[in-house]
């Protein structure tokens, strides 16, 4: 068996047009979808993040701003810098790139933004939301994720999904997500005890922990969907999961590639929450 790639470079394209098209049809009504992102610091990943997002916002139409403030940057400086975009009409989603200098309080900050501009989902407010299936604003990634097993055609009610990491970005948010969808989820993290064995009665797979092959061949049941959220850098310096992609091909009935997979996807679900809060 070989599994089948979830392609994210083309769904994320295919989300694009469909935001284009909403956008020229906002505009055309007086009403220009408007994000601002905000990088504090000289972080280089970062740097590629946000100008990643910035040239995605331009692509579709939205209107796009760079907030740059200097590493050395404030607290209370950051915090009015928020509240003045959460003051500013043009501006309907708000998002400050993670992570931040050591001295920032980065919850206090995630709490400053208005959570009808939280495009990250990451406020208490929509994450609660979430948790209780209201209607807010989902992290990205994690909302990326689950557009691409919906692209499969999978059916997850009473589907077994693991999930591999605990963060408030990705790892949480993701098993609700899939708990929302009636899956029987497991959320494994660096205390779980026979990793492997609860990986292979999974149907469904994520990994989101941030280390090279953290799931193996041999942690997968034949036919298994498998979503590599990891980003990393092998010996040779490229770009790798979590999943140790040639094996796990091999015995997995679809997988994500990195790069290529839930990256430009995390990207493209920042618009439609871009778009989402322009409409509200």
């Amino acid at each position: 068996m070989t599994a089948k790639l979830i392609d994210g470079n083309a769904l994320a394209a295919q989300i694009k047009l469909e935001v284009t098209q909403q956008v020229i049809a906002l505009k055309a009504k007086g009403m220009t979808p408007g994000l601002a992102v905000v990088l504090v610091g000289e972080d280089p990943a970062s740097q590629v993040y946000v100008s990643h997002k910035v040239k995605d916002s331009e692509q579709v139409g939205i209107y796009s701003v760079l907030e740059r403030m200097a590493a050395d940057t404030t607290e209370a400086t950051l915090l009015a810098k928020v509240e003045a975009l959460n003051n500013d009409p043009a501006i309907h989603g708000i998002l400050v790139q993670m992570p931040l200098p050591k001295h920032i309080d980065s919850q206090k900050v995630i709490s400053a933004i208005n959570p009808a501009k939280d495009v990250d989902g990451f406020h208490v407010a929509n994450a609660g939301a979430l948790a209780v299936g209201l209607p807010g604003f989902w992290p990205c990634t994690p909302y990326g994720a689950m557009k691409m097993i919906e692209s499969i055609g999978l059916n997850l009610r009473g589907k077994h999904a693991v999930v591999i990491g605990r963060s408030n970005i990705v790892g949480k948010p993701m098993a609700q997500m899939l708990l929302n969808q009636s899956a029987t989820v497991t959320i494994c993290h660096s205390a779980t005890v026979n990793l492997k064995e609860i990986c292979l009665t999974a149907d469904v797979i994520v990994a989101a922990v941030g280390k090279q092959n953290v799931v193996t061949a041999d942690m997968v049941k034949a036919g298994a969907v498998v979503i590599d959220v990891g980003m990393n850098r092998n010996a040779a310096g490229k770009l790798c999961g979590d999943v140790d992609f040639d094996a796990v091909r091999a015995v997995a009935g679809y997988i994500t590639p990195v790069p290529g997979g839930v990256g430009p996807m995390t990207r493209a679900l920042l618009l439609v929450n871009t778009l989402k809060a322009a409409c509200a």
